[in-house]
């Protein structure tokens, strides 16, 4: 049994079982209130399923790609809930999410602001039905995107815990490597810090 969140695009949260599937989730398209729900939403899965604490296995943790700010709400509320609660963190791939379930290849992306995507691209999904990632998380602009020939394409507002957390009892199953611990942001944050004490006249 999972927890897993994600707020790369969005915020959700939600609670998996391997057999039970989806047991509770909480979903907002809104990409700047992250920090105002991430809480709540964990507390309402917590509660709508019923599941204890102690119960789960892990925390899933969706490590973008994503903007700097809405992405980190997500991947700490993920380490500080598994630190608390003595449970191993899961690293995963944002759109490894979108394109789980999907049976032809598809061209992911997600909006990364100031007129740019994150975009990836899959082929079709291997004899153990998990996504192929052939290319990305990267960035562009929406007229440098990849066009292959035969590939659909998803342009994703939100990222699904549900399906992130399901993907994650699936690579498991399966031995599969889970993803790094670094985040994907892609882009250097907005707001920097100065490289030394301001001087004072």
């Amino acid at each position: 049994m999972l927890l897993a969140i994600d707020t790369s695009a969005g915020t959700s949260v939600a609670i998996v079982d391997r057999d039970r599937g989806v047991l509770a989730s909480r979903d907002s398209a809104d990409t700047r209130g992250h920090a105002e729900v991430i809480g709540s939403f964990i507390a309402d899965c917590l509660t709508e399923s019923g599941i204890a604490i102690s119960e789960l296995s892990g925390v899933v943790a969706g490590m973008g790609p994503g903007p700097f700010t809405g992405l980190r709400v997500g991947i700490a509320a993920a380490r500080t809930f598994a630190l608390g609660a003595g449970k191993p963190v899961i690293p995963m791939v944002s759109h490894d999410a979108l394109a789980f379930g999907r049976t032809e290849p598809t061209l992911v992306t997600t909006d990364a602001r100031r007129r740019e995507v994150y975009w990836s691209l899959f082929g079709a999904p291997d004899a153990d039905g998990l996504p192929t990632r052939l290319e990305g998380p990267a960035l562009a602009k929406p007229d440098d995107l990849p066009t292959p020939d035969g590939y659909a394409r998803l342009d994703a507002a939100t990222v699904s815990a549900a399906q992130l957390g399901l993907l994650a009892e699936a690579m498991y199953v399966h031995g599969r490597s889970f993803a790094g611990s670094e985040a994907l942001y892609l882009r250097s944050p907005d707001v920097t810090m100065s490289a030394g004490p301001k001087r004072v006249s």
